[in-house]
């Protein structure tokens, strides 16, 4: 009977075949809105990620050095200039933004003479500590960052400039890349200290003597004063005519405040690259997006 029903009643059979149809249209349009709706999250939810996916390293120091000139870097302002690969492009951004003259009336100061030559390069109007012993903003580099955000620096040898400038600012902003961030600092990367040529050997016996240092070995640093590599046969010379000691720790420095003290006790030093208790914030770049960790 159902054949006789179809074939006298072909409209009726047309009819039906299109509610199927459109039925079937309805519930995959719904299913595809849910299944859409229901992944836009993890879609979306990386978008910090996509701002830094691919990126080369340089690419992750010019995104933090950028960001933190566009922050904390306004017209008026006295700026310490750091030094290293990070660093650089803080500076490159200054000297584009005085260019283009979003930026005026910009005294700054170099932590070496690596970062002076930059500077001048792009016209930046530079001064000293001897005229400007207060900054509103210094910007720089680190080699390690702890988790209370102590610091390791020196790997570009300046690390007695950068301490003197950074330490007279109001705000102090350390710019990374991910590679950077460590629990404890130690293993991660050595202890750069600064010492005067005389009988060094002495020193350096001193350092590795102190408590605090946990049995790190001291290492004359040799070739160029801008990294810790061995790249020649002479003794690396600092920008303040010293001889550079790395030390290299097996075990992670477990007080990094009893550890500078000791360190300024030992006569021959003239400054170390723990820099405790000085950071305002960091700028990281990594995987994970650009972030901000404040002291």
């Amino acid at each position: 009977s159902l054949s006789l029903s179809l074939t006298l009643s072909p409209h009726m059979l047309l009819r039906t075949s299109l509610l199927f149809l459109l039925s079937t249209v309805f519930q995959s349009s719904r299913a595809f809105t849910f299944l859409a709706s229901s992944s836009r999250p993890s879609l979306l939810a990386p978008t910090r990620l996509m701002a830094t996916a691919g990126l080369s390293q340089d690419e992750l120091k010019k995104m933090v050095g950028y960001k933190a000139v566009d922050d904390h870097v306004k017209s008026g302002m006295v700026v310490g200039l750091g030094t290293g690969s990070t660093a650089y492009f803080a500076v490159e951004r200054v000297g584009q933004k005085l260019a283009s003259g979003e930026l005026t009336d910009i005294l700054a100061i170099p932590t070496s003479i690596r970062t002076k030559e930059q500077a001048e390069s792009l016209n930046i109007p530079l001064v000293t500590l001897d005229t400007h012993s207060r900054l509103d903003v210094a910007i720089d580099g680190a080699d390690s960052v702890d988790s209370n955000l102590n610091l390791v620096k020196g790997g570009g040898g300046a690390l007695f400039r950068e301490k003197i400038v950074e330490a007279a600012a109001d705000k102090f902003i350390v710019i990374v890349d991910q590679s950077k961030m460590v629990d404890k600092m130690g293993p991660h990367f050595p202890l750069p200290i600064e010492c005067l040529p005389f009988c060094i050997e002495h020193t350096m016996r001193c350092l590795e003597a102190l408590p605090a240092m946990q049995g790190a070995k001291a290492v004359l640093r040799k070739g160029s004063s801008a990294n810790n590599k061995v790249d020649g046969d002479e003794i690396a010379i600092s920008d303040n005519n010293c001889y550079l000691v790395d030390m290299h720790f097996d075990k992670p420095i477990e007080d990094p405040v009893a550890l500078a003290d000791q360190i300024n006790k030992v006569v021959g030093t003239v400054e170390h690259g723990l820099f405790v208790g000085m950071t305002t914030s960091v700028i990281i770049a990594g995987e994970d997006g650009v972030q901000v960790k404040d002291a």
